[in-house]
Order: C-alpha cells, then structure tokens, then sequence
C-alpha cells in the first residue's frame, strides 16, 4: 500500500501549468514539522515536494498560497530524468489526490492596531 497523509505550511504560492495535451497540474512544496525537536530544543521540518493533476490543481491554486497550511493525501512516487547537463537525476514526490483546508483565514492571527484604554468613540452607543 502506497498512501501518504501530510500536514504542513506551503513554501511557495502554487505553480499551475498545462500539458500539450490540456490537462492541468499543479507543483509545489510544503514544510512539514517534524514530531520531536532536536538537540538544541528546535523542531525541524521537512520539505516536500507536491504534484496536483486537474480539478484539485485548479482548487490549490485558485484558493491556497505561501503560508497556508494544508493537508494532502497521496501517494509517494518516484521518477528518473534528465536534466539539461545530460546528467541522470531521481525525485521523489507526493502526487496528491485529495486536498484540504487545514485552517481558515480566521483562524490566522489578524494584524489590527490595540485600541487605547479610554478611546470608546467609534462606539455606537454612549457610556
């Protein structure tokens, strides 16, 4: 069985693209924490790379960015390439068939200025 579930925060707004043949894929990476902090008292996250197809491509885009966190469920695969130099490479990624709000945007800690001790006058009532 070849199932991933992750949760984390991602890196970069997504990338949408589209093949030759019209289909729509999206990449991106997302940072997951890792469960234990290490020697120093710091948790430690990993950066995973995501690939998107179709409808859920669309959706990441138009609705996620950097920052955001996410949860995906997939499954790992692993390709050959080449790159430019001629040189054989290997990556690993998670191609993603579900997506899913993790928190949202009122969940996320709102920048306002502290409202003064005694500055009741946007009030609509009187005191």
């Amino acid at each position: 069985m070849n199932k991933v579930v992750l949760i984390g925060r991602l890196v970069r707004d997504p990338e949408l693209k589209t093949t030759s043949s019209g289909i729509e894929v999206a990449t991106v990476t997302i940072a997951v924490d890792r469960k234990y902090k290490n020697a120093n008292g710091e948790r430690e996250s990993d950066f995973i790379p995501l690939v998107v197809w179709r409808q859920q491509a669309r959706f990441l885009s138009q609705y996620f960015s950097k920052g955001n966190r996410i949860g995906v469920v997939g499954s790992i695969q692993t390709r050959n390439w080449e790159d430019k130099d001629g040189h054989n490479r290997t990556t690993t990624e998670v191609v993603v068939d579900e997506v899913e709000f993790v928190e949202s945007k009122s969940d996320k800690p709102q920048k306002s200025e502290p409202r003064q001790e005694d500055d009741y006058s946007d009030m609509p009532f009187e005191l």
